[in-house]
């Protein structure tokens, strides 16, 4: 795998996300730019921060009324700006694909999960029936389903929440994409299954060579997981940095989510809250590529 900011997946300048409405215009994402690379970028902030919008523009997924504008956005050599609907069709699921926060609302309830992993397959190869039925079990074992015979019959209702989100990751790297945004994946997972899930994704980006844009409010964990961390407030970018130095952040935002961050090494009698500063909103955003 290739180190941050190298032999750049994504390069994405200047993107802004608006929604119109009677009274005002909503900037959800406001002029950004980042890259990624073959590594694991880790997109953190609170809710309504536009860390999701992002994840989703890149995939053109942003409906009307919703506004996306960029000065640049590249993928490995395809300009996503300039893509028609269905050239859009042929990336999504092939080359870029997303795994969503919550499995029981991505999963169709009403088709077995061997059929709608064999359909993900097809679509995005072009394989045939049989093809599909094998590489579809190949990848139920590849995120460590113990049955995966039963679970190819089975229906989503009748797997657990851990076991859905394996076959949603299952399901989205069936094709083999180059980039994997991950929105959330874990959020609602207890704390095992959580390093469990993590565990296979890891294992499956590193020995595909993949870039991974991983979207999280939970600091720690992100640090913990991913090569870079871009934190993100209010529709910007306000700080980036290695992973393995978010201790040496300097944002006041970033110190702020750090500070009422529990840690079991060094307990306070009580945690801090964070106070947001009306001027963060008006700074300049930072450039995330150049890490």
């Amino acid at each position: 795998m290739s180190g941050p900011g190298t032999g750049s997946l994504l390069e994405v300048e200047g993107l802004s996300i608006d929604f119109p409405t009677r009274t005002r215009t909503v900037h959800a994402v406001r002029d950004i730019s980042f890259s990624v690379g073959r590594e694991k970028v880790g997109i953190v902030g609170e809710s309504g921060s536009g860390k999701t919008m992002t994840g989703r523009a890149v995939l053109g997924l942003i409906r009307p009324p919703g506004i996306v504008t960029a000065r640049r956005m590249d993928f490995d050599g395809i300009d996503l700006t300039k893509l028609s609907e269905r050239e859009y069709r042929r990336i999504r699921g092939n080359r870029i694909a997303m795994v969503m926060q919550d499995p029981k609302f991505s999963l169709n309830p009403v088709m077995t999960i061997g059929r709608q992993i064999d359909e993900a397959y097809r679509v995005a190869a072009g394989a045939a029936a049989g093809a599909a039925r094998r590489r579809t079990m190949e990848m139920l074992k590849a995120v460590r389903i113990r049955d995966p015979e039963r679970v190819y019959k089975a229906y989503p209702h009748e797997v657990s929440g851990g076991m859905g989100q394996r076959i949603m990751i299952a399901m989205m790297l069936v094709a083999e994409p180059d980039l994997l945004i991950a929105d959330e994946p874990t959020s609602a997972l207890d704390v095992t299954v959580q390093m469990q899930v993590l565990a296979i994704v890891d294992d499956l980006v590193s020995q595909r060579g993949m870039g991974l844009m991983f979207i999280s409010h939970d600091l720690n964990l992100v640090a913990s997981f991913c090569d870079r961390v871009v934190i993100m407030y209010a529709g910007q970018i306000v700080e980036t940095c290695r992973a393995s130095e978010l201790h040496k952040a300097t944002h006041p935002y970033t110190r702020g989510l750090l500070a009422s961050l529990p840690r079991v090494d060094q307990p306070v009698e009580r945690l801090s809250t964070l106070v947001r500063e009306e001027s963060w909103k008006t700074e300049p955003g930072v450039d995330a590529r150049n890490l």
